[in-house]
């Protein structure tokens, strides 16, 4: 009998364990309450969010590299396509030289025709652009045609032929010679003539003392040329005088003409560097 209620209140106990258990057990969860397997990251609630497991479990997805669109190429330069086309040019012809066959031959004719045929066109743009644009030819300014050319160097000696009238007011001549020298008995009468023609005064030096049939009346030269910065080596040599500016103007060394010499002293009477071209 004691064995039955020892057994009875066994069963009593547990029967009372369950119950308790039932009733202090949490209430099961909603469906909206429970979390789903991932979320919309593609992340497990359980590891990610309970358990925080992070990176290691993948809750963190890594973020794509950002697509870098490619830089726009800058076009080529004019110089850069011309060297190219130079290069090309003569990779062909070198290689038409070293393997002369019919293809490579041709393919040389072909490239250079076409190269030719763009400088023909620039050739005709540029002379139509001239004759559109007076400003920007030459031929205005200097004659090439038999015709414009007698007409611009008959003014021109008109022009300087008017310059040379008047210099006596103002200029006179040095003329260093040489007793040995060859050229002075050349260049002598040339000085002579010219002076003569314009009325200009000439002051005959000689640098080794000796005569001249020309200039007669000469001086011995007494360190003259290196006052006017001269070369003293060299003879015959011309220098004009500007008696209002009271310096000297070399006109040359050795043999001129009478018309280039006269041309000479026009230009450095009047012209400045740069304005006669």
């Amino acid at each position: 009998m004691p064995v039955l209620v020892h057994k009875r209140g066994q069963r009593l106990a547990a029967a009372w364990f369950i119950a308790a258990s039932l009733l202090t057990a949490t209430p099961p969860a909603s469906a909206e309450d429970r979390p789903s397997k991932a979320n919309a990251d593609g992340q497990d609630p359980f590891y990610c969010a309970e358990r925080r497991l992070g990176y290691w479990f993948y809750c963190t997805r890594p973020k794509p590299p950002e697509r870098q669109e490619p830089a726009p190429a800058e076009p080529a330069s004019a110089a850069s396509r011309l060297e190219a086309i130079t290069d090309e040019l003569r990779e062909l012809k070198a290689k038409a030289i070293l393997e002369p066959t019919p293809g490579n031959v041709t393919a040389y004719i072909r490239f250079q025709r076409r190269q030719l045929d763009q400088a023909s066109l620039f050739s005709d743009v540029w002379q139509r652009a001239i004759w559109q644009e007076p400003e920007l030819d030459y031929t205005l300014q200097r004659p090439v045609s038999t015709l414009g050319k007698r007409a611009w160097q008959d003014s021109r000696k008109t022009e300087r032929d008017s310059v040379m009238a008047h210099l006596t007011e103002r200029f006179g001549l040095f003329y260093f010679f040489a007793q040995s020298c060859g050229a002075c008995e050349v260049m002598s009468p040339i000085v002579q003539g010219v002076a003569s023609t314009w009325h200009i005064a000439v002051r005959a030096i000689s640098t080794d003392g000796g005569p001249s049939r020309t200039f007669p009346k000469y001086t011995v030269e007494t360190n003259q040329r290196q006052r006017m910065g001269l070369d003293p080596g060299i003879t015959p040599a011309v220098v004009l005088w500007d008696a209002a500016a009271n310096r000297a103007i070399p006109i040359g060394y050795g043999v001129m003409s009478a018309d280039e010499l006269q041309d000479r002293i026009y230009l450095l009477t009047t012209k400045d560097a740069g304005r006669d071209y």
